[in-house]
């Protein structure tokens, strides 16, 4: 299912620059952007730029660039104005963006070191107050002293260059996304103007989003959803953009839910956690004084969706004027920008497939089994589900790869070349109908097109294979967090090892009393996860592994990471034995 190029909403321009450009010539005074800073104000202060501000800004920065066409500048802000600033500041100076984040970021020094040195920058835009942080984590990257620093809310007059730089065509790269490497390590998405600008046109369709509304978001501006929701969308269309740091939302995420209520026809997105978290921290006084009948929708996206969560954040809203129409399941990747498939403005639909067929490779309805939710069609591009193996496009309710074309597919990984070919060069096989060809990206995702709807079933390389079945690991993961009230939600792990004749499944669970546990309680409890896996899957496990909060890994986005908990796990970082 498509829709053709011609009916979807043109943007402000053909490129990042030129859209800045027409709303600072033709809106100048109109607000674009206001970050909500809650670390200096527990009440949020509200940092408000116009489109001719944020225009000015952006070209100090360019001019304060020592750069040229193709260099790369990699933005490390923390969430502020400042970092939409760095990096249009990073384009508008002809260069190739390459949006990060603050080194301070607890937990990510390893993640940033090797996406440094993968894309070797010319320059790097910071802000003042972590300048020298930067520069002392440059030092110990190859040829990190020779990387020239900018501080976005301080440029100093670069050195003599053409300036202002050649205006970007629409096929240039704009900016590389770097993946957050759920399964392998971190690789840069090239993403053209072109690319960009065609997503944010599909995505605007397909959710029925209104220019004259407001995004609102927490999401991280280095995270591909965060960027486009927070940042390219509403530059593109011209709509005003309101952002907050995601540490306030952990800490008081009625905060979103504020922001949301303050503007009409507002619209945000969120992983699933986010859903749950909110439905679970927000105090009924604060659920009183919501004004949700403002937001025109919330897209859930980014991780798996859970059924239960839905409900629970729907029942706890709906006194706040919030509705089940508003919520949008979408599927997306940073391989085709951000949002691939996206549902219409009606309540989620929520389908229960029998496990064993589905597992086997087909979709068929039970009346108990694994609850999928729709997460819509594509608009102005192209879904396969493709059989892996031998490339040939299946027929709706049947499981295969998710593969994707369209104008918003990026060109390749950054210096990938084999990469590159074996992820976005990918072509049909028999008899296709009317799809292309190719060049058809594959996404690593299985999934299935049932009633004309997309549903997304699991990662290829998350797959559990046991005793020649199939199981996927969120459905496993759900059930064993259903144990006991006192395992964190989204926080468990489950994968395969190899055992003697066939791989064995295994799972790691965070436990929020773990440490009050007593051998005795924790094994009834491991043997509460096993009897439910059982019963539920048919699947019998090698080992339960109990866990204090924090230690099943997840990727930047906050997702988790199941082949470092594996690697873990066999490394003996849990202090279990393999062998039981």
């Amino acid at each position: 299912m498509s829709l053709a190029p011609e009916n979807l909403p043109a943007t402000a321009g053909p490129t990042l620059p030129a859209c800045l450009r027409h709303w600072a010539d033709t809106d100048g005074d109109r607000p674009a952007l206001t970050f909500a800073d809650f670390a200096t104000d527990r009440a949020g202060r509200r940092k408000t730029l116009s489109w001719k501000q944020l225009q000015e800004r952006v070209d100090a920065v360019a001019a304060a660039l020592p750069v040229g066409p193709g260099d790369r500048v990699a933005v490390l802000c923390p969430q502020s104005a400042e970092y939409v600033v760095a990096f249009l500041g990073a384009i508008a100076a002809g260069a190739i963006a390459v949006p990060l984040f603050d080194p301070g970021l607890p937990g990510h020094a390893g993640r940033l070191a090797a996406v440094l040195t993968d894309c070797s920058p010319t320059a790097v835009v910071t802000t003042s107050a972590s300048v020298d942080a930067v520069r002392e984590f440059l030092v110990g990257l190859p040829s990190g002293e020779d990387v020239a620093v900018v501080a976005a809310d301080k440029p100093a007059p670069g050195p003599g260059r053409a300036w202002p730089a050649p205006a970007p065509a629409p096929d240039d790269v704009a900016y590389l996304q770097y993946t957050s490497g759920s399964t392998r390590s971190p690789a840069g998405v090239v993403l053209t103007h072109a690319n960009v600008l065609a997503n944010v046109s599909q995505a605007v369709r397909g959710l029925g989003i209104d220019p004259a509304g407001t995004t609102v978001s927490w999401l991280p501006l280095f995270h591909d959803m965060g960027l486009v929701l927070g940042l390219i969308t509403p530059l593109a269309m011209g709509m005003r953009s309101v952002l907050m740091d995601p540490l306030a939302f952990i800490e008081r995420p009625v905060r979103w839910l504020e922001l949301l209520g303050d503007h009409n026809a507002s619209w945000s997105a969120a992983p699933n956690f986010a859903f749950h978290y909110a439905a679970s921290r927000v105090r009924e006084e604060d659920r009183a004084k919501l004004r949700l009948d403002r937001v025109a929708a919330i897209v859930n996206g980014a991780e798996p969706i859970n059924p239960g969560v839905l409900d629970r954040f729907h029942d706890t809203f709906a006194g706040s004027g919030y509705t089940p129409d508003k919520t949008r399941p979408a599927y997306g990747l940073a391989e085709a920008t951000v949002f691939v498939t996206t549902g219409p403005g009606v309540p989620p639909r929520i389908t229960t497939f029998d496990r064993v067929a589905l597992g086997a490779g087909t979709a068929r309805q039970a009346d108990d089994g694994l609850r999928l939710v729709a997460c819509g069609v594509p608009v102005g591009q192209h879904v396969a589900l493709v059989d892996p193996e031998t490339g040939v496009a299946l027929e709706d309710g049947a499981v295969g790869e998710i593969w994707v074309h369209g104008p918003n597919v990026g060109t390749g990984y950054w210096q990938k070349p084999l990469e590159s070919t074996e992820t976005f060069g990918a072509r049909l096989t028999g008899d296709h109908g009317d799809l292309p060809v190719g060049p058809w990206l594959r996404t690593g995702d299985l999934g299935v097109r049932h009633e004309g709807e997309v549903y997304i079933a699991g990662r290829i390389k998350d797959l559990l294979i046991v005793d020649g079945r199939n199981h996927y690991p969120q459905d496993v993961e759900a059930t064993a967090a259903s144990a006991d009230r006192d395992i964190r939600p989204g926080s468990v792990a489950a994968f395969a090892i190899e055992g003697t004749d066939t791989e064995a499944a295994v799972v790691v669970a965070e436990h929020r009393g773990h440490s009050a546990l007593n051998t005795e309680d924790e094994r009834a409890l491991a043997v509460s996860i096993r009897r439910l896996v059982s019963d539920a899957h048919g699947l019998a496990l090698r080992d339960v592994v109990l866990v204090p909060a924090g230690l099943v890994p997840r990727t930047s986005s906050g997702k988790i990471a199941r082949s470092a908990c594996r690697d873990r796990y066999l490394a003996g970082d849990y202090g279990k034995a393999l062998v039981r």
